[in-house]
């Protein structure tokens, strides 16, 4: 498969590619097929396995501009014979543009539930963190009125000698269904901060807990690509 290199740390040898079909894959340096330096943006071919990338080979090397001195290889320069200019493939950042995921707060938040619900790679900005937050929020507080509602309805809680048994179940079913994706998000805005996310233990101490999810919420975007990935879309420095 042909993709674009992301990000490639030549000391620490890591990196990313973004694949023809759209997917993103990691590197270790020992899966290039000879020892090279790679450019953010360099086209290489490998061989997807999983969300790994291996066998991975320079296909060509980004194309220098007029001030670097080189001259605009054949290819790019002579158009076919229709006439139609040669419109190179795209893809990483580039490709992402054409179909950017919106980074508004409930699009977060439905990501969370969906394609990110047990999304352990990556990275995650403070928007979408905040943007979960909310709304995640918001659906406790409806779930725990349905349940009392209910509740009130069938006069289980009247007089106070029983317990709320369905805002309780409810609220418990709520908990459950939405654990992963919050153990999920917390890690990856570690990675975002460049840390490691086993960090997300600390956010279950009791009384410790709450106070390290808060600093970890509010600390800047790392401003630059790290090892889980490049810096989130939408983010500006």
């Amino acid at each position: 498969m042909r993709g674009e290199v992301l990000h490639y740390d030549q000391e620490q040898g890591f990196g990313f590619i973004t694949g023809a079909d759209g997917k993103r894959y990691s590197f270790a340096r020992e899966d290039l097929r000879r020892e090279m330096a790679l450019a953010r943006g360099a086209e290489v071919e490998f061989q997807p396995n999983g969300d790994r990338a291996s066998n991975i080979f320079s296909v060509r090397a980004r194309v220098a501009g007029p001030a670097e001195g080189a001259a605009p290889t054949a290819a790019a320069a002579t158009p076919p014979p229709g006439g139609a200019p040669v419109v190179p493939a795209h893809f990483g950042r580039n490709a992402e543009n054409g179909t950017t995921q919106s980074t508004g707060l409930w699009s977060y938040f439905w990501r969370g539930l969906t394609t990110n619900y047990v999304n352990f790679s990556g990275r995650a900005r403070r928007k979408e963190f905040w943007g979960f937050c909310l709304f995640w929020t918001i659906g406790l507080i409806v779930a725990i009125g349905v349940g009392l509602s209910v509740d009130l309805s069938r006069g289980d809680i009247e007089g106070g000698g029983d317990e709320p048994i369905v805002m309780l179940g409810l609220l418990g079913l709520y908990i459950l269904l939405t654990i992963l994706p919050w153990i999920a998000l917390i890690v990856r805005r570690l990675h975002d901060l460049g840390l490691t996310g086993w960090l997300a233990i600390l956010c279950f101490v009791p009384y410790l807990g709450g106070l390290a999810t808060l600093v970890f919420a509010l600390i800047p975007t790392q401003a630059s690509d790290n090892k889980w990935g490049p810096v989130p879309a939408g983010v500006r420095f």
